[in-house]
């Protein structure tokens, strides 16, 4: 952290990135909660944002989660056999009520795929994309049948 200060990079005005003394965590089922170290308390949504988050699918390939003795969870990577208490799937986070998939939503040429998918979870779903010739013209996800 002293290193970051000294390079002028700590802080930032992403309202994605916690304060110090804060740590994002994971509950057995893929909550997102947040722990403040200074006032020794935890709360679910983030500190700046606002947001409810939750990890999206399964653990990577070669991962596995533990309880240790005294009941915290902990993964384990059989591929470079080492243990972590940061969950790897954090780095691919949803929020907890993104907004509804609009099926009549127009997109253009110039829309790329990280401006659709932003903020939804589409795991498990069957999408219908039209107008693949001449740009995106509709996404249709499944669950708007």
């Amino acid at each position: 952290m002293a290193a970051l200060k000294y390079a002028g990079l700590d802080d930032t005005d992403s309202d994605e990135e916690l304060p110090p003394g804060w740590e994002e965590r994971t509950t057995k089922d893929g909550w997102v909660y947040y722990a403040n170290h200074l006032e020794e308390r935890t709360q679910w949504d983030h500190p700046k944002s606002g947001k409810r988050k939750r990890v999206a699918g399964d653990l990577p390939y070669g991962w596995e989660q533990e309880t240790d003795e005294n009941g915290q969870v902990y993964f384990v990577d059989h591929i470079n056999k080492r243990t972590t208490y940061l969950d790897p799937r954090l780095a691919f986070t949803v929020e907890d009520n993104p907004m509804k998939l609009n099926a009549k939503q127009k997109y253009d040429g110039s829309t790329t795929a990280m401006e659709i998918l932003q903020g939804r979870d589409m795991s498990g779903k069957v999408i219908i994309v039209t107008g693949a010739s001449s740009g995106i013209d509709f996404l249709v996800s499944s669950s708007d049948f």
